[in-house]
């Protein structure tokens, strides 16, 4: 039922009344339950909006802050963490991966470049012998890197572009472990959200808990299974293609319970799973974007030089998702809007969507920064533009003009 009734909190710039009306509508028609968006534009914030609930069962209300998994929005934070290491001449986007992590170049993977890992070309979305995984295998850090490791790609790597749905954030990951030492939630934490005060954590610490939203899944229809008969996995495979063997379903496998546990238990808040399970508030990607709509810096932080960032955003894999079976546009860890697929944000975004709804991105043409997280996941999963984010991101550009 279409909710009338929720009070939406915060603050908006009067050119940006729009975004909240958007906001607003989101509740009274689309099944909204909780969420929060956060505008940043020329570093100063035009929107900071919040509203509904953060537990259905309880009431606990969405607070500012409150934080929720953000699924693949997670996979932006941890490529932005990776081109701090480029511009710090840490990392050679053309070296080999073998260069870094050794064990890689097993089973035909000596010569995939990182840059390949950023873009989705290295034809690794599902691991070798993944239904024989053990248990919780993907809260076991050097479990599923080693499974990685000696995985054989899917493709010719580099022939084509497919989506790693949850692997990225290993691949991705254990780079940065091998050239830091530290865990990429540690690293994203010590040179990202730290310096920038911005609510996201990888690994969430335990006394932070109590601020997470519980995830639900849209109540009608959909093809996210609900809590109460499984867990709102990142898309159930079924939703996607009736072939369980095809690449698609076999790349979101490892999301699921078995592999992965449960995203509303500790276990998963605990865990580093930089493809599926950073969670953030709505400021805290806004955040982490802002200085990315400004060249790489904001105030006295810098994140990385301006021809490193435009390097990171430069389209490097588009066309047919070999993954997806859907036209995409990807830069170097990045997402960038297909126009034709319904996406209402302007052409030089460049950012990552997650499944269920929440989206985050920069624009530096248009110097704006975006976060927008919920709690209730939609039913079109990855597969289609969420309709509320997608309102949101329409609003801020219609102000923009």
């Amino acid at each position: 039922m279409a909710d009338t009734q929720t009070t939406i909190h915060g603050t908006v710039d009067p050119r940006f009344e729009g975004v909240r009306e958007a906001f607003a509508r989101n509740f009274a028609e689309s099944d909204e339950l909780g969420a929060s968006v956060h505008v940043i534009v020329d570093g100063e914030v035009v929107v900071d909006l919040w509203g509904g609930v953060a537990d259905a069962e309880s009431g606990r209300p969405w607070e500012r802050d409150t934080l929720v998994n953000v699924w693949s929005s997670t996979k932006g934070v941890l490529a932005t963490a990776a081109h701090i290491l480029v511009d710090r001449g840490l990392l050679d986007l053309d070296a080999p991966v073998a260069q870094y992590w050794p064990e890689f170049a097993q089973a035909g993977k000596e010569r995939i470049p990182v840059r390949w890992l950023l873009s989705h070309r290295a034809g690794l979305p599902a691991i070798d012998g993944d239904r024989d995984l053990p248990l919780l295998v993907c809260q076991d850090w050097d479990a599923i890197t080693s499974a990685l490791a000696a995985t054989r790609p899917q493709w010719e790597p580099g022939t084509k572009h497919g989506y790693h749905t949850v692997t990225f954030g290993w691949l991705v990951g254990e780079v940065i472990r091998r050239i830091t030492g530290e865990m990429p939630g540690d690293f994203i934490r010590r040179e990202i959200t730290e310096p920038l005060d911005a609510p996201f954590y990888l690994g969430v610490p335990d006394e932070v808990h109590e601020q997470i939203a519980t995830l639900e899944s849209q109540p009608v229809g959909g093809t996210v299974p609900p809590a109460a008969g499984g867990t709102p996995s990142s898309a159930a495979a079924s939703g996607f293609t009736p072939n369980p063997d095809s690449l698609t379903a076999r790349s979101i496998l490892l999301s699921t319970p078995p592999f992965a546990g449960h995203p509303n238990s500790e276990g998963w808040r605990r865990a580093q799973m930089p493809g599926m399970n950073g969670h953030a508030s709505a400021r805290g990607l806004a955040r982490i974007y802002a200085p990315l709509s400004l060249g790489g810096s904001i105030g006295e932080v810098t994140l990385m030089r301006p021809e490193t960032l435009a390097r990171a955003h430069t389209i490097d894999a588009e066309g047919p998702d070999a993954v997806l079976i859907m036209k995409t546009r990807r830069s170097l860890g990045y997402m960038h809007p297909v126009m034709e697929n319904g996406d209402r944000r302007g052409p030089d975004a460049f950012g990552h969507n997650g499944a269920g709804g929440s989206m985050a991105f920069a624009d530096e043409r248009r110097r704006v920064a975006f976060g927008y997280v919920m709690n209730r996941m939609w039913r079109g999963g990855l597969m289609t533009p969420d309709p509320r984010a997608q309102r949101l991101a329409g609003a801020v550009y219609e102000a923009l003009g």
